[in-house]
């Protein structure tokens, strides 16, 4: 139980960082595009905010899954 807390915690705390810092890059968010879609605004998003969206983030949210269960198996040695 305290290694899927561990691995929860380092997973939100990675998701908060990451959106974050693409947020000040200028990169769309899920937030940005959920928040569109519910407002049925135009698609106006780059190539990069889709691979970010569908590619990288999802990445960056795995080593944080990676990261968690590693600093588990460390301190649980």
């Amino acid at each position: 139980m305290i290694r899927l807390y561990i691995i929860g915690v380092l997973i939100l705390i990675i998701a908060i960082l990451s959106n974050f810092i693409v947020s000040k890059l200028g990169v769309a968010t899920w937030y940005d595009f959920l928040n569109n879609i519910a407002k049925n605004e135009p698609n106006n998003y780059s190539i990069i905010d889709y691979l970010w969206l569908f590619i990288l983030y999802p990445l960056v949210l795995g080593s944080g899954f990676f990261l968690g269960d590693l600093m588990y198996n460390l301190f649980n040695k």
